[in-house]
């Protein structure tokens, strides 16, 4: 009774074999793993490919051939590789997942392969019904030709042949298409597909008597003078990526096994937009969709490049994030800083035509790199009163580098900074205010000092105190029409004449009228606890010019109600000179004045 209990546990613990439905999985690769069925052909290319890799590694000499036919919905790939006997049809083709590559001691040698997931002719299945091998070994010269044909429902058979029907050693495969996936077999397709996906690899490989291979790759010849093969390279970018680059980097990270170059976009892109780059591995495109290759940073440039180190992920289509790629992520983003920096140190008009074009990235890279600031900086444009110079210019001209902090503040003071010859930049922008205030650490003895309202109020001229005295009664009405809104009204000379007047806050009196305003619309409680945070900040002034012969005319009224129209008027139009956002209260300011203004004119028309 022991036994039997014995014997049944053993039994019930014995392995299975998991049944695998073939029809199933090849719709799995179709809508999941390949982005396209055009990856059948990559998988037909690698696996020849691969297979003169084996051979070569046994026979140095032997041919490296890869012949394509298409015609009338089927396809036939001749290959001179290392062949198969039949053993080697039944170990590997009818077992999914398994690799040669692991087979016959050549586990060395798997570096110079393409293939590392032995998926090979399972991906054929995704636009053929039915494969037909014929294989013929070259380490067995001896052993037949083998044929093995699967259909797309999991079955196969295999056979030998007469030496007649494969007289020469390598693999014939021969695919069917299924229903409505005759396109992919087509002549024009794989001619195509063969070029985008073989162009680089190191072997003799022919589409209908058509060579596909273009070596030595664009960035490996070489060219009669730099001209010469900057146009090249760029004709080469212009067939890869549709655009004509500003400029070509080499890319060269021997220890890692990359040649390739770097094409700089001659439009600005968005640091947030995916830069996609084209990856081929041992001379086989990957991908042309590789996101993670460069530093974010890197944005402005697009790559192609060839690898023998970077491991692709499952479906051969990505890059597998690991050590290895963020090294190399690291070496590519080294020669694209050292390519800015030989432009600064020797070619300043290329360097400006860059940066006139993608200066954020750069920016973005200053920040956060001690030596591209350095580097960079003293280059960079920036938004200034002098118009659109770089810091360096900038800094010579004035003896402190005034700033704002943000884009309201410039565009506030701006017009009239620069004419009381105060030097002002704009660092509202992304990075610009931290970079500014990077300078003196990059040119020494350089003073930089944030411009505020207050600073420029003082560089006004006051008003004679028996004129301002003289004008009282307007100015009181003046500011008893703008005290609801939050705004002071102050008098004074200054340039350009044309500027009848200026509104200025701050950010402290930005923030009071935002306190206030809320403590308006707040129930007891909250307009309570509000109160308590009302600040002594400084509130907006509008600054009026005695220069301008408007606010003179408009000075000597004598009636009220025209006096409040005309500030109103001029309250809302310095809001509009300055760019500012309006509050509903300003937006019915405008209104009410424009409508006041309009009744007044039409006013005394009739009364003429």
């Amino acid at each position: 009774m022991d036994s039997q209990t014995s014997q049944s546990s053993q039994a019930s613990q014995s392995p299975h074999t998991f049944q695998v439905d073939l029809r199933g999985l090849v719709d799995l690769l179709s809508h999941h793993l390949y982005s396209s069925p055009k990856v059948y052909l990559r998988e037909l290319l690698q696996n020849a490919v691969d297979a003169i890799t084996a051979r070569r590694a046994e026979q140095p000499d032997a041919p490296a051939l890869v012949r394509l036919y298409a015609e009338g919905g089927t396809l036939r790939v001749e290959d001179s590789g290392v062949g198969l006997t039949e053993a080697d049809v039944h170990n590997l083709l009818a077992t999914i997942g398994r690799s040669s590559k692991r087979a016959d001691g050549l586990q060395e040698a798997r570096s110079e392969f393409l293939g590392q997931f032995g998926i090979g002719l399972l991906a054929c299945f995704v636009v053929a019904e039915r494969i037909r091998v014929v294989s013929r070994s070259a380490r067995t010269p001896e052993a037949p030709p083998v044929e093995w044909t699967a259909t797309d429902d999991g079955s196969y058979t295999v056979r030998t042949l007469p030496d007649a029907e494969h007289p020469e050693p390598g693999t014939t495969v021969h695919l069917v298409a299924r229903a409505g996936a005759g396109e992919w077999l087509t002549k024009e397709r794989v001619l195509a597909l063969a070029r985008d996906f073989g162009a680089l690899l190191p072997y003799d490989v022919r589409v209908d008597g058509e060579a596909i291979t273009d070596l030595p790759a664009p960035w490996d010849r070489s060219y009669p003078s730099p001209g010469a093969r900057r146009v090249a390279l760029a004709r080469h970018c212009h067939e890869l990526f549709g655009f004509t680059p500003l400029d070509s980097i080499e890319l060269s990270v021997p220890l890692a096994g990359i040649r390739g170059v770097a094409y700089v976009l001659p439009s600005a892109v968005s640091p947030a937009q995916r830069a996609t780059h084209r990856v081929h591995l041992k001379g086989m495109l990957l991908t042309e969709r590789a996101e993670q290759l460069l530093p974010d940073w890197a944005f402005f440039v697009r790559c192609v490049l060839d690898t023998d180190s970077l491991r692709p992920t499952a479906s051969r289509e990505a890059l597998y994030e690991d050590e290895t790629l963020a090294a190399v992520r690291e070496a590519l983003g080294e020669r694209i800083r050292s390519w800015l920096t030989g432009l600064a140190a020797g070619d300043p008009e290329r360097l400006a035509a860059f940066l006139s074009v993608h200066h954020l990235g750069v920016k973005s890279l200053a920040r956060h790199d001690p030596e591209m600031l350095r580097t960079m900086l003293p280059w960079l444009p920036f938004e200034t009163t002098d118009g659109r110079v770089s810091l360096e210019e900038f800094a010579q001209r004035h003896a402190v580098v005034h700033f704002t902090r943000t884009v309201e503040e410039y565009r506030q003071v701006a017009p009239i900074a620069s004419a009381q010859g105060i030097g002002v930049i704009n660092g509202g922008y992304t990075y610009d205010g931290e970079l500014v205030e990077a300078l003196p650490s990059v040119r020494p003895g350089t003073v930089v000092a944030e411009l505020d309202s207050d600073t420029v109020t003082a560089h006004l001229d006051s008003v004679d105190p028996a004129e301002e005295l003289a004008l009282a009664d307007f100015l009181a009405a003046a500011r008893a029409k703008l005290d609801p809104l939050g705004c002071d009204v102050v008098l004074r000379a200054f340039h350009p004449l044309s500027v009848p007047a200026l509104h200025l806050d701050d950010r402290s009196a930005r923030h009071e009228q935002a306190r206030a305003e809320a403590e308006e619309q707040a129930d007891d409680l909250w307009a309570g606890i509000l109160g308590s945070l009302r600040g002594s900040a400084p509130r907006a002034r509008l600054v009026l010019n005695h220069l301008n012969p408007l606010i003179r005319r408009i000075s000597s009224l004598k009636d009220s109600d025209l006096i409040g129209t005309a500030t109103e008027s001029l309250y809302g139009q310095a809001l509009l000179m300055a760019q500012r956002p309006l509050r509903p209260a300003d937006s019915a300011l405008l209104n009410r004045a424009f409508i006041g203004l309009l009744e007044w004119a039409t006013h005394g028309e009739n009364d003429h």
